[in-house]
């Protein structure tokens, strides 16, 4: 008897040796155009429940997300401090002061222009409403 001849270019879930990044990301984008052209055909009861779940998914997704990078941040910076009392490292405090208060007032310069950009857009429509 012979053996089987067998053939890898079958359906079968990827494994670890022939796994391919890029054909499993298109499969996926794909996917997710396939689905999003589906739910449009959809009613308007069923585009509400998907527009939910898909909201609720990313929020539940983004918080877990934004929960390990605080925890990255935050113990990096407990790290840094210990390094710094034990004498590993040692930090220009003066110097670190003065780059984020010169950060910080970039922040604000760039924020409050957007605020009176924003609020002469907001008195020119609320003349225009209300003349």
């Amino acid at each position: 008897m012979t053996p089987a001849v067998v053939d890898r270019n079958d359906d079968r879930p990827s494994t670890s040796d022939n796994f391919d990044l890029e054909k499993t990301a298109e499969e996926a984008k794909s996917l997710i155009e396939k689905i999003i052209k589906d739910v449009g055909k959809k009613s308007a009861t069923r585009q509400l429940i998907f527009g939910s779940a898909s909201g609720w998914v990313t929020g539940f997704v983004m918080m877990k997300l934004g929960k390990a990078a605080a925890f990255t941040l935050g113990s990096g910076i407990i790290a840094l401090q210990l390094a710094n009392s034990s004498g590993y490292i040692k930090i220009n405090w003066d110097k670190l002061t003065r780059g984020v208060e010169r950060v910080a007032e970039q922040v604000e310069d760039s924020t409050s222009d957007k605020k009176k950009g924003l609020l002469k857009k907001v008195m020119k429509i609320s003349n225009l409403l209300f003349t």
